[in-house]
C-alpha cells in the first residue's frame, strides 16, 4: 500500500508569520546569483534591486496564496506549481522592468532568464533543506 502524500498544512496565521524569514532566507540565496549572473549592461544597483524586487513580487505568491490553494492536494502539486510559478514571473517581471537595458540580443536577454531560473532553483534547495529539519515546522 502506498504511503499517504505530505499535504501542505500550514495555518493562514503561521504562513504569515513565516513571510518575512523565508523572504529574508530567499534574498540572502537569490540576490548573490542575480548580482553575479544578471547582465553586466545593469548596473551593481539594478541588479541588486533586481534581487530584491522580484522576490518581493512573487514570495507573498507562493507563501500566502499558493499554500491555500493547494492544501487539499498532495505538497508535490503545490511544489510543482509555486516552483514553476516564482521564475516564470520573475522572467516576466525582469523582462518588463529591464528590456532596455539588459542588453537587446537573444543570447543574453536567455542568459539572463536562466539566471533567475538557477537564482530561484537554489532558493528552492535551501528552503528544502531546511524544512527537512524542520526548523519552521511549515510546509
Amino acid at each position: 500500500m502506498a504511503p499517504e502524500p505530505t499535504r501542505t498544512t500550514s495555518r493562514p496565521g503561521d504562513l504569515w508569520l513565516f513571510l518575512p524569514l523565508g523572504y529574508l532566507l530567499s534574498v540572502a540565496v537569490e540576490t548573490p546569483v542575480l548580482l553575479v549572473g544578471l547582465s553586466k549592461h545593469l548596473s551593481f544597483r539594478q541588479r541588486l534591486f533586481a534581487g530584491l524586487w522580484l522576490t518581493a513580487c512573487t514570495y507573498p505568491v507562493v507563501v500566502l496564496v499558493l499554500p491555500v490553494l493547494f492544501s487539499t492536494l498532495p505538497r508535490s502539486t503545490y511544489l510543482l506549481a509555486a516552483e514553476t510559478f516564482a521564475p516564470a514571473a520573475e522572467c516576466l517581471l525582469f523582462w518588463l522592468a529591464f528590456r532596455e537595458r539588459a542588453g537587446a540580443d537573444t543570447g543574453e536577454r536567455i542568459r539572463n532568464f536562466a539566471v533567475i531560473v538557477l537564482a530561484n532553483l537554489l532558493s528552492f534547495g535551501a528552503g528544502e533543506l531546511l524544512n527537512a529539519t524542520r526548523w519552521f515546522g511549515l510546509f
